[in-house]
């Protein structure tokens, strides 16, 4: 089943993520995750898990975030170029495909502290 953000809690959420409400994000995905099937589960769980890994980011959990990012990859990487599935995601294209880079700037800065 496609996922539909153009109403309800998928809409809700986006509309909190692209206010940077990340924790409310991932709450309101959440609950469509839980009820989801593959292959849309894994994908949905990847985008909270990004959300969350956000979410730490802004609390500066440097360590919470680069686990949550590389979980996210890794769960993307099954997705080969995040064909249909990402492309009919309403998300910021910026997101899935530098979380690699992200992960790797946020496990240095840990390293330096």
């Amino acid at each position: 089943m496609p996922l539909d953000w153009s109403c309800g809690a998928l809409a809700e959420g986006l509309q909190c993520y692209k206010s940077g409400e990340f924790f409310l994000a991932h709450e309101h995905w959440e609950g469509v995750w839980l009820k989801c099937e593959e292959p849309e589960k894994t994908f949905l769980q990847a985008l909270i898990q990004i959300t969350a890994a956000f979410h730490h980011l802004q609390r500066k959990n440097l360590t919470g975030t680069a686990s949550l990012l590389r979980a996210a990859s890794r769960r993307l990487h099954n997705y080969a170029g995040l064909p249909m599935h990402y492309e009919r995601a309403p998300v910021p294209q910026k997101v899935a495909c530098p979380i690699f880079c992200t992960s790797e700037i946020v496990s240095v800065a840990q390293r330096e502290r």
